[in-house]
Formats: C-alpha cells, sequence, structure tokens
C-alpha cells in the first residue's frame, strides 16, 4: 500500500490514545479537532461546542481502573478525579508523547467518503468556516465520542409546559436554581449527580424515571466499588464470564445480597424497582443520593402522565408545582460526517465486529464507541493497538462472513441479556472486552481461530 497515511476523528480520551499508539508504531496519521484544545467532554465549556461537563462532575469509575495503561494518573490523585484533574491528566498524556503537533485543531470534519480503495477526508477551519479541504488516507479512525447529542424523550410527554426544559447536556452549576422546583428526568449517573447538586440550593428537587436502577457505592469497605473482585476477573476469560464487575450468574446473587445490606432495595426509598438483576438491569453509582433522599431534599416521584402549565402530573395522581425540567435522557450515536450508506447509527446500533472494525468498509475503524460500566481510556488504547497491528498487517481479520455472524451473535446476547438493544446495543463488559480484543491481537494472518489468552492484565499493564 503507497498511502499508509491514516485520519482520527477527535482528540478527546479516546483519539488522543490512537494518536499515541500511531506515533509509536511510525504509523503517519492526521488527528482532527473541532475545538481548540484536546480533552472532548472532559474540557469544561469546550469550544467546540460538543462538551457536557458540569461543574461538579466526577470520574464515576475509580482512577486505578480509569488510567491508560502506558501513562497512570499522579499518585496523589483521589480515588474518584474531578474533571480538572482528568484534563490535567489527558494534557499530560499528550505532552509526554510528544502529540500535540500531530492534532489539527479548529478543524471539523465535514463528510469521510471511501472512494477507489482509500478514504476520503473533507473538513473545513472552524475559525474562519469558509475554507474546506480534502484528502485522502488508507484509514480512518473515528473517535468523535458519543456523549455529546442530546437525546430527547420519545414519545414526548403529554401536556404542555410553561417553565424552562433542558437537557442534562446543557447543565453546568445550580447557581441558577435557588429557592426553584427542580424535577430531574433519568435514572443514570448524570441524573444522580445532578439530582443531589441542586437539590442543595432548590427548595425541592423531585426526582422521576420511567425504570429503575441499582444504586450502588463508590466503595464496598475501603474498596472501589469498580475494583471489587478484578483479581479474579483479570485473570482469565472463564472468570471474565463468571465474574465481570461482580455482576453476573452467582456474582451478582452474592453482590446484590451485599449492596441491599449495604443500600437498602431502591424502591424502600421510593425510586423505581429495577429491572432484573445486577447483570442485566442498570447500575448507578451514587454515594449521595439517598442519603439526599433521607434529608427529604430530594422527592422521589413516579413516571410523568402529563406536564400541565407550571405543574407536573404523575401517575399516581399527585400533581407538583415545578419550575425547571432536567431530562437526563441520554445520548444518540451521531456520525454526521458518514453517510447512512456507510453506517446508519439509527437507534445506536452501530454493528461492528468487536465493536471496532466495519466488516464491509475496511479501513474503516471505531474508537471509543462503546458504553460499559467501568473505564474507557484502557479500552481506548488497547482497541487503537489492536488496529495498529491491523494497519501494520501483523494480524488478520476473520472474513466478512464470520464477523457478521460474530456480531449477530453479540446481538442476540445483549438482547437476551437486557431485553432490547436499544440503549444497551454498544454495551461492553470491561474484563470479557479486554480478553476478547487481546484475542484477537493473537490472531495471526491465516490464521481464523485466534489464540487463546489466559491472562490479560500482563499485556495491558493494568495495577495489581
Amino acid at each position: 500500500m503507497s498511502n499508509r497515511r491514516v485520519g482520527i476523528i477527535g482528540a478527546g480520551s479516546s483519539g488522543i490514545a490512537a494518536c499515541k499508539v500511531l506515533e509509536e508504531r511510525g504509523i503517519p496519521f492526521d488527528c482532527f479537532e473541532k475545538g481548540s484544545d484536546i480533552g472532548g467532554l472532559w474540557r469544561y465549556e469546550n469550544d467546540n461546542a460538543l462538551g457536557s461537563a458540569y461543574r461538579c462532575l466526577h470520574m464515576n469509575t475509580s482512577r486505578t481502573t480509569a488510567q491508560y495503561a502506558s501513562r497512570p494518573m499522579p499518585d496523589d490523585y483521589p480515588d474518584y478525579p474531578h474533571h480538572t484533574q482528568i484534563l490535567a491528566y489527558l494534557e499530560d498524556y499528550v505532552q509526554h508523547f510528544g502529540l500535540r503537533e500531530k492534532i489539527r485543531f479548529r478543524t471539523e470534519v465535514t463528510r469521510v467518503e471511501h472512494i477507489d480503495g482509500e478514504w476520503e477526508v473533507e473538513w473545513r477551519d472552524t475559525a474562519d468556516g469558509t475554507r474546506n479541504e480534502c484528502e485522502r488516507y488508507a484509514a480512518v479512525l473515528v473517535a468523535n465520542g458519543h456523549h455529546w447529542d442530546p437525546r430527547r424523550l420519545d414519545p414526548s410527554l403529554p401536556g404542555t409546559f410553561m417553565g424552562q426544559q433542558i437537557h442534562s447536556h446543557f447543565y453546568r452549576t445550580p447557581d441558577e436554581l435557588a429557592g426553584k422546583n427542580v424535577l430531574v428526568v433519568g435514572i443514570g449517573d448524570s441524573a444522580m449527580d445532578i439530582a443531589c447538586d441542586t437539590s442543595q440550593v432548590s427548595n425541592m428537587t423531585f426526582l422521576t424515571a420511567r425504570r429503575g436502577a441499582w444504586i450502588v457505592p463508590r466503595y464496598l469497605g475501603s474498596t472501589p466499588i469498580d475494583l471489587v473482585g478484578r483479581g479474579l476477573q483479570s485473570r482469565s476469560p472463564v472468570a471474565c464470564e463468571v465474574a465481570s464487575g461482580a455482576l453476573s450468574n452467582i456474582g451478582s446473587f452474592l453482590y446484590a445480597r451485599r449492596i441491599k445490606q449495604i443500600q437498602g432495595r431502591p424502591e424502600d426509598r421510593g425510586l423505581p424497582k429495577p429491572d432484573g438483576n445486577l447483570a442485566g438491569g442498570d447500575v448507578t453509582a451514587s454515594p449521595e443520593i439517598l442519603t439526599r433522599i433521607g434529608y427529604g431534599h430530594v422527592r422521589p416521584k413516579p413516571w410523568i402522565s402529563r406536564l400541565d402549565g407550571d405543574s407536573v402530573r404523575f401517575a399516581d395522581g399527585s400533581v407538583e408545582h415545578v419550575d425547571v425540567i432536567i431530562y437526563c435522557t441520554g445520548y444518540k450515536i451521531s456520525l454526521p460526517f458518514l453517510s447512512d450508506e456507510i453506517i446508519d447509527p439509527a437507534n445506536n446500533e452501530v454493528p461492528l465486529y468487536k465493536r471496532v472494525v466495519h466488516p464491509d468498509r475496511p479501513g474503516l475503524y471505531f474508537i471509543g464507541l462503546v458504553d460499559l460500566p467501568g473505564a474507557l481510556n484502557p479500552l481506548s488504547e488497547m482497541q487503537s493497538e489492536w488496529v495498529a497491528d491491523l494497519l501494520d498487517e501483523k494480524v488478520a481479520l476473520p472474513s466478512c462472513a464470520r464477523m457478521k455472524k460474530a456480531i449477530a451473535r453479540e446481538d442476540r446476547r445483549r438482547r437476551k441479556r437486557f431485553g432490547s438493544a436499544g440503549r444497551r446495543a454498544i454495551h461492553v463488559d470491561f474484563f470479557p472486552y479486554l480478553h476478547a480484543l487481546q484475542k484477537e491481537r493473537k490472531r495471526r494472518r491465516g490464521d481464523r481461530r485466534g489464540i487463546p489468552v489466559t491472562r490479560v492484565s500482563e499485556e495491558i499493564r493494568l495495577p495489581a
């Protein structure tokens, strides 16, 4: 291949991981970033207009799990760093590996098209918005993130509301909510954070959700929750299947019993009852929400039946005066530079082999397009290592037909576990997924079976 140059879209935590890996491998690349600096969603008030960080945001996974394998976080960081510390860490990562000069800032990719066996990338300068340029690449790594295009309620709520309505994407601080009645819609991490944050100043913060979630603490004893059972999980694929995140099968039962002993049942605090067990239901790590409910500063409500002017009517017939509704309803996967003919992310379903490879579009890869109860940084780094192996022709992919069968098989597993694809269409479990990637990195050219792997942690150098 005469043209080996690669295009990377995005300089958030996944994009810079891809830059670092390709730089170390000597693979030429250009990285395109719409904003004026790196960091993605971790840059508060990012001028790329895509950031969603709010002032109180902390990581929901511990630093031990969230750090890149090639560059640990500082020892003096807390277990759950603030977003300002994460941004400083990402800036150090870029500085340490000498990546900044390889990133084209204020450059928005507007089109990616497959032409004559290469990928043509068109971009514009966001500083003046007038000059369009394009260049062809051997491959494109899409790392534009999936937490920037707000998802609205569908169907929308009946009735009309006279107060303010915003999506959590645009929430920053509770300062303007002092003395007001706030309704937070959702049950995920952002909903818990924002409900607790607004309840510090609001007259009352109400919390409602269509479905329930398991509320787990940040710690079990003195151990961060995402490190519980990690020694077993990191050692073998079999252990991963049994104890991934302590959330599967027998592990789920024992873990749920422990959580109930510590936290009680969500429905006992007025929250919706979770669907299924910890392996198949939603999980939200919140150290504070149950306390705020106990103090009476957050009041759970059943689902909304109707909006009624300056009030909201709930399914139990109760009515509350509400000034502001904050919708913590998640995000859509958006790939505006790719036509629907190449890939259509409708309903957040993006059919990719191992969540990275487009089976019908050679040279098109996705970095960080996963949803998981764990940390993204080490996964993005491992995905990038695998893609670099493929670009260097050190390893091989299965046939297109085999990749499509594997994609369909994983989709059936997700649907069986979660009831439908939708929100969980890109879900992976941390350690099983790392093992799967490591197995792909052992797939020699011409070997369609791959080589079993017995220990992921040795390869990715995760801390003990």
